[in-house]
Formats: structure tokens, sequence, C-alpha cells
């Protein structure tokens, strides 16, 4: 039996949402950046990087912390670069959503007027969803990237027992829509599981797949609430692909894995660093496809041709994401599980704002 979800509409929720962040010191825009980014994760069916994600690394890592990681109202400010296409900018610890949002945007920018751009961001909080940002480009016709370091080291190298590197997702989006109905979107953590998602197993009381997690030992455990340390997927595949990140963090500013997010330690930085590019289609074209294809006809046969040969019933990355949003679309609203609703009302109650009705909400 699959399971009962709840539909909100879509404003109701960013207005909760963007009232959390407010009451935490938060300006009104970046609030409301961050509440529709959360929207955008929950209407595609992201759940382990929904609102509540957001305000929970708020409050552990961020703005409620003990040493704050995230600073409310922070100014972006850009280095001295002599390269036309990149910008480096350094975020003071903004809040991560509210960033990439203009980092992404910035990004296209420069790809329309150079063929490609980056930007680079040092002293950055989390910026949740890396696979929303990419997604936006790519539905707008680019050819998108990120990859940013998480907010705890959290994954254990290969074969290795103490966890030295983060979740360290990385996020891809190409412009299929004409050709697909959707975009391709490959966005993963680089461990077998993200944290979010062991924490959305905790609230659901389900248990963990194999070999993704383990206790405070370093014992695989399937048990959520023993999880202490994730294991990389692919065995030194993941492990190479969570190094990257590391290691472009290491060339932007970023510092020590190991103290990210942790105990302030006087001298050193703690805060994440993101890597955004964009590239025009237009910038990568040779314009020589064979049977005088057109660029986009040409990327469309290369993919029927992979899903051809008795491939027909294998999916594209984006595609569950695509068919989840067409979903939240018939709903008209985003959906979320009885444990969710339960959580938004604790964060309501808490800012004194008005709860949702779980009996009055339709189910979709």
């Amino acid at each position: 039996m699959s399971e009962v979800f709840y539909v909100i509409p879509r404003a109701a929720h960013e207005a909760l949402v963007t009232a959390a962040y407010v009451k935490r010191g938060f300006g009104t825009k970046e609030s409301a950046q961050a509440a529709q980014m959360a929207s955008m994760a929950t209407h595609h069916g992201i759940r382990t990087h929904n609102a509540l994600k957001a305000l929970h690394l708020d409050e552990l890592f961020g703005s409620g912390a003990k040493v704050p990681g995230c600073t409310p109202n922070a100014t972006v400010t850009k280095k001295a670069t002599r390269f036309a296409a990149t910008e480096v900018w350094d975020a003071h610890q903004k809040l991560g959503q509210a960033v990439a949002v203009d980092a992404i945007e910035r990004c296209i920018e420069l790809a329309d007027q150079y063929g490609v751009g980056t930007v680079s961001v040092d002293n950055a909080f989390h910026y949740l969803w890396g696979g929303g940002y990419v997604m936006d480009a790519a539905k707008r016709g680019y050819i998108a990237y990120t990859n940013c370091t998480a907010t705890l080291a959290e994954v254990v190298p290969f074969q290795g027992k103490f966890p030295t590197l983060g979740t360290n997702p990385h996020s891809w989006g190409f412009p299929t829509t004409n050709e697909l109905g959707f975009p391709i979107v490959i966005d993963w953590a680089t461990s077998v599981i993200a944290m979010g998602r062991v924490q959305v197993l905790k609230r659901e009381g389900k248990q963990l797949p194999p070999d993704a997690a383990v206790d405070k030992d370093g014992k695989v455990t399937l048990d959520p609430n023993e999880a202490v340390s994730l294991i990389p997927f692919g065995a030194h595949k993941g492990y190479g692909l969570s190094l990257i990140n590391e290691i472009v963090a290491g060339y932007i500013g970023g510092s020590l894995p190991t103290i990210r997010s942790r105990t302030h330690v006087p001298g050193e930085k703690q805060a994440c660093a993101f890597f955004f590019q964009v590239i025009h289609p237009e910038a990568i074209s040779s314009g020589a496809f064979a049977k005088g294809r057109s660029q986009g006809q040409n990327v469309k046969a290369v993919i029927d041709d992979v899903l051809g040969h008795g491939n027909e019933k294998c999916m594209l990355p984006g595609q569950l994401e695509a068919t989840f949003a067409t979903r939240s679309q018939k709903a008209g609203g985003l959906l979320f599980s009885k444990a969710e609703v339960e959580a938004f009302n604790e964060i309501a109650a808490h800012i004194g704002h008005k709860p949702f009705d779980l009996a009055a909400l339709p189910t979709g």
C-alpha cells in the first residue's frame, strides 16, 4: 500500500517557512529564497532536503548553533579576479540557499556573455538540494553543474574508520525538456545515502538500507537511531568523488573537513565552499551532427540509443523527480507525510504561526 500524503498549498508552505526563518533573524528576501527552494525540493519529491531538513540544519549548525555557522542578513562580497567568465564570492556565512540562487543566476548571465560562467563561493553555509539549482538552469536551456562541501565530516573514506569527508554532493543538469519533457538531472550525495535520508527513516520508523551507515563503534547498522557515520557509495569510486569536493574547496579557500561546523578553532576556517558552473550549449557545439541533426535532435538520438536495444524500461536521471512533480501538480500543492505535517505544526506553534489542520487537508 502506497504512503498517504497530505496536500499543503505551496503558498501556505512558503509562508510558514519564511516566517520561521524571519523569526530567527533572517531577512525577508533570503528567507523567501530558502522557502522557495524548499518548495521546489518537495514539489519534485526530494524529502531528504525539504524545509524540515533546512530549518533543522540551521538550528544545529547555523544561526541557532553555539558557534553560529550562518549569519542572518550577511552581505556577499566579490573578490577581484582577472578572469572575465569567473567570479569568486565571500559569502560571509550567509544563508546558503540565498547565495546559491544568486550564484546560479550569475553563472547564467556569464554564460550568455562568454559561453561559460563559474562562481566559486567561500565562507558559505550549506545550500541543501544542489539538484534544484542545476534543474532551474537546465529548464532555462543551460548545462549546469555544482558541488559543495557538506556541513559535517560524516563519511568514512574507503577502507577507513574515522569520518573525514562530507556527504559532498555533485549535481548536473542538462536542458533536455524539449526532447524528453523534463531536464536530465544527475544529483547524488557521495555516501550510500544522505544523512537527511537517515533522519527521514528515523522519523518514519523505518530501517536503513544495508551497508549505508556505521554506529559509534564503526560497525555497520540498519538502525537509523544508531547511525553515527556514513559509508561512501561504490567503495573507492564514491570516495574519489567525495574527495573531489574537498580538493576543489581547498583551492577555493575551504579548510579542514573534520573541524567544519564544529567547536571554534582559532585561526581556522570552518565554513562550506560551493562551486557552480553553467555552460551555454552553443558554446560547445561543433555544428557537425550526423544526418543533419540539430544539437537537440542529436542529444535525443544519443539518449534513444542508450535506452534502446532492450533497455527501453530503464529510467533516466531526473525522471522520478519529473514524475513526482506531475503528481504534485495534479494534487494542487505540496505532498507531505503525516509525520512531516506534524513536524511543521511544531514549528508553527514555536513561532506563533497558524498550524495546518491535518483533518482538513486533502490527500494526494
